[in-house]
């Protein structure tokens, strides 16, 4: 085992992160320096200080991350449609490589030489971490805890925590609880009842958002501005990036909007069933691509389309730091230059509905010309016969070859 003298760990204070800090502490005989980022997941960060605190560390981290977290990852996600398997918006694979970024600078800022996380030996957030660890510095030390140690189940870390001492909340009233994370993207649901496909998740499981038998009986209406692809202000109120997301979870899980069950595939090959609340990507992600159908060239928005599923799974799989993802956002970020004006929607029982969209500065949309009405010459009809034989032309020599094969 390489002797390690203090390491950073991502710690959030529940069951599995204050084990591994006393598991890290006992096995590496190290100091444990504990970082916990505040990046929207509705619950109290101080906690962590104190049990951090009672667990011996010295050096506390506790960073508000919120705008960082939406400016930087989700809004640069959400200008390419991101989505993954045609129905997840990555709201934990995005929160990752910003965790990564921070505990690679604050090993940096402390001179740690490892830093440690708390995902399983069976999950995808293992390789995110570490790809961005490895990404940032490629010579620091990786402990993944779920890896190495003996301790395979709740119960066990439970025994654990009560034999060293660990004070941790006891909830097993109702059994395990849910695996859940959340962030300002989402909040998503693992384990328990979830395990069955089949099973149908219980009502009382969902946080976020109310059920649409339950939402509102009147539609709401939203106006949404966006400038170069991001989200400047919500029915003319500028708001920063993370009030933004804020403000649309609030009215999506108002309506029902943005709940999710899916079996999604792993990076690590395993078929897993999860669910997602997503009220304001969900929100964000109709009304972007509203606002690009007007503003974008043809080619570009069906270009940006094929690409998408290959940058998801960049996302989804851990390569935000990678070349590649990098290269695509540059090409990405370009598109959204025009990508200005305003959308209206209208908000109803878990449905996201576009009813208007305008830009005044940036619309490629020329009534003149798409009008049902007299054009008064702004587009030759006749002009399409010779476009259509051309483009027919392939496919009539081909079934005429078919015509003199069959002779």
């Amino acid at each position: 085992m390489k002797k390690i003298n203090k390491v950073v760990l991502a710690f959030s204070g529940g069951l599995d992160t204050s084990v591994i800090l006393k598991w890290l502490q006992d096995t590496y005989q190290c100091e444990v320096v504990t970082f916990t980022a505040d990046i929207g997941q509705g619950e109290e960060v101080e906690p962590a200080r104190a049990k951090a605190k009672q667990l011996g560390v010295k050096e506390i981290y506790i960073d508000d991350l919120r705008e960082e977290f939406v400016r930087d990852f989700v809004f640069p996600m959400f200008r390419a449609n991101t989505i993954y398997e045609g129905e997840y918006l990555l709201g934990t694979s995005i929160a990752r490589p910003l965790i990564a970024k921070r505990q690679i600078e604050i090993a940096r800022e402390t001179g740690a030489d490892a830093v440690s996380h708390g995902a399983t030996g069976k999950g995808n957030d293992q390789v995110r971490f570490e790809m961005g660890y490895y990404a940032l510095q490629p010579d620091i030390h990786v402990i993944a805890p779920w890896r190495e140690w003996d301790l395979t189940s709740r119960e066990t870390l439970l025994q654990y925590a009560e034999q060293h001492g660990i004070p941790v909340e006891m909830k097993k009233k109702a059994g395990s609880p849910y695996s859940m994370d959340a962030n300002l993207l989402h909040i998503s649901y693992e384990g328990r009842i979830l395990e069955d496909p089949a099973a149908e998740p219980e009502e009382s499981m969902w946080r976020w958002s109310v059920s649409p038998e339950k939402a509102p009986d009147e539609p709401e209406y939203l106006d949404i501005e966006f400038k170069r692809g991001d989200v400047v202000a919500l029915n003319g109120v500028a708001l920063s990036p993370a009030s933004v997301l804020e403000k649309l979870n609030q009215l999506g899980g108002k309506h029902g909007i943005g709940r999710l069950d899916l079996v999604e595939n792993r990076y690590v090959g395993m078929k897993s069933r999860g669910c997602y609340e997503t009220p304001g990507g969900t929100i964000l992600l109709r009304a972007h691509r509203a606002m690009e159908s007007i503003t974008l060239d043809r080619e570009v928005a069906h270009l940006k389309d094929d690409l998408m599923p290959r940058y998801a799974s960049l996302i989804y799989n851990g390569y935000w730091w990678s070349p590649e993802r990098k290269m695509l956002q540059t090409m990405i970020d370009a598109s959204q230059e025009k990508v200005n004006g305003w959308v209206r929607l209208k908000l109803y029982k878990g449905n996201v509905i576009v009813v208007g969209r305008d830009s005044q500065t940036d619309s490629l949309f020329d009534p003149t010309i798409a009008t049902f009405e007299d054009d008064a010459g702004a587009y030759n009809q006749g002009d399409a016969a010779g476009f259509i034989k051309l483009n027919a032309l392939r496919m009539r020599i081909a079934a005429n070859a078919g015509k003199k094969h069959k002779k």
